[in-house]
């Protein structure tokens, strides 16, 4: 154990993986702070230059990412009222009153202390849930990673916005893109005549379109009336009131950080209702209930410690079992991927060193982000108030060359344009682009196991007969049906109403 973080921290710890992290973190810093720029948008962008680095370089810039991203929210929420994530929404109940009464630099200094303290807490349960959860994991045959694979479909359809029939329906052209090209047994499907479509559809391009390509067309037609933004910035961090606030904080911080790793680790969850959670929990384990949106320090601990949390918790299903527990997580999984190493229980035993780099470079990528964020405070505050019409041309050229830089053809710039003008559609539908990502990259894992099971055993009744897989099967079923049911009783209450 201890053999292998060394060697991870000796990777690590050279010259260009921390310039990696500290570019990847002050990168996810800026995409979180910037309003309606979110962290899975930061993260598709700097995902092609991945491809060029060694998967221990690679990975840790996404992380980078990701930490700077959660981290990088709460600055337009308190600042200007904007949340600058979703899953920094509760953060804004008590920062923005906190920074309107005058006393911002307080508001951002507990928010970064309890980012950085949920991002150390998550990835101790990393540490530990990961081994034990990828040693279960080894008891896993085709028919249960194949019944695990719809579990996972079935949650994240039923947890995204919108109805359970078009959360399902999206994961289901997620799985139908993963067919296009050439199949498990050699044959070539779905290519219409199309002789790029046969080595199947690139992740990356239709990664760029669904999500950043098509969030821009979006921005485009919003409005420039964004009310709660300011012209003047002025931060004054007070380190010993924040330090007081901490420690009076300490129940609450790790509370909040435990809800967030949990939750986390639940595929289709995520930072936004982990966000929610552990401020209601706040609330009504204070001793001050009432003053909860009026800017108390406890609200602003609860959300940023527990949405940080999440980063170590989305990883333990993702690494242990190969399901990825949200968007930035699948995409985390295409670098694995794309770089010959395929995630689950076995990873641990075989690529003990690239996960302990994991480790090492999102703690690197934690220390990286409190310091910047405590001495460029100002630069970031300043940076959310970037106008969208000078934000989304930049972005869109971008995801153009990011998507043309992959196989140097404009084959994969038509293949953006076309499922950036797919997810504007989905957006304007509501139906949710999670299930459709994740549908895509778990399908080709889903058809190879489905294949090897039906080859040792055709009895289709196999998959419901075998312990581990019964249950997983009897999960996802009861999750079907308790989103139908949760849908009746919504709309019949709303009947009511």
């Amino acid at each position: 154990m201890d053999n292998f973080f060394l060697l991870a921290s000796q990777e690590v710890f050279t010259w260009h993986v921390l310039l990696v992290i500290l570019i990847g973190t002050i990168g996810g810093i800026i995409c979180g702070a910037i309003p309606g720029f979110s962290i899975a948008m930061g993260i598709i962008l700097v995902f092609p230059f991945s491809f060029s680095m060694d998967p221990i370089s690679g990975l840790a810039l996404m992380n980078s990412v990701v930490v700077g991203g959660y981290s990088g929210g709460l600055v337009a929420g308190i600042m200007l009222g904007i949340p600058g994530t979703p899953s920094s929404i509760t953060t804004v109940y008590d920062g923005f009153p906190m920074a309107k009464r005058g006393e911002p630099g307080r508001a951002l200094g507990i928010g970064i202390t309890s980012s950085f303290l949920g991002t150390v807490f998550s990835i101790m349960v990393l540490a530990i849930a990961g081994p034990l959860l990828a040693k279960f994991g080894l008891n896993f045959g085709p028919w249960e990673i194949t019944m695990l694979i719809i579990l996972a479909l079935t949650i994240i359809g039923s947890l995204s916005e919108g109805s359970l029939v078009k959360g399902m329906m999206s994961g289901v052209i997620g799985l139908f893109l993963a067919t296009t090209g050439v199949s498990t047994t050699g044959e070539i499907r779905f290519s219409f005549g199309i002789d790029a479509l046969n080595s199947g559809l690139d992740l990356v391009p239709v990664l760029i379109g669904v999500y950043a390509f098509s969030q821009m067309l979006e921005n485009v037609e919003e409005t420039n009336n964004k009310e709660g933004r300011k012209n003047e910035i002025a931060v004054k961090i007070p380190y010993g009131v924040i330090f007081k606030d901490i420690w009076k904080q300490k129940l609450n911080l790790l509370r909040s950080s435990f809800l967030g790793s949990l939750i986390g680790a639940i595929p289709g969850i995520g930072g936004t209702a982990a966000n929610f959670l552990s401020y209601d929990q706040a609330r009504k384990f204070s001793k001050q209930p009432q003053s909860f949106g009026k800017g108390n320090p406890a609200g602003i601990a609860a959300a940023e410690s527990s949405n940080n949390a999440v980063i170590g918790g989305t990883l333990v299903p993702t690494l242990t079992l190969g399901i990825p527990g949200n968007l930035t997580m699948a995409i985390l999984m295409g670098v694995l991927i794309l770089h010959g190493i395929t995630p689950g229980p076995r990873l641990f035993s075989t690529e003990p060193v690239l996960i302990g780099s994991i480790y090492v470079s999102i703690l690197v990528s934690a220390f990286i982000m409190f310091v910047s964020m405590i001495l460029l405070i100002k630069i970031f505050a300043k940076i959310a108030l970037i106008p969208p019409h000078l934000l989304v041309p930049v972005v869109l050229l971008l995801t153009g060359v990011g998507s043309f830089a992959l196989n140097n053809t404009i084959y994969d710039v038509w293949v953006l344009f076309f499922f950036g003008i797919v997810g504007y559609l989905f957006h304007k539908s509501k139906v949710p682009l999670g299930p459709l990502v994740i549908g895509m990259v778990l399908g080709e894992v889903l058809e190879e196991n489905l294949f090897r099971a039906l080859q040792m055993d055709p009895n289709i009744t196999t998959f419901f007969t075998r312990p581990i897989s019964g249950v997983i099967s009897i999960l996802a079923i009861a999750t079907i049906f308790f989103s139908i049911w949760q849908e009746y009783s919504m709309r019949k209450k709303y009947n009511n109403e």
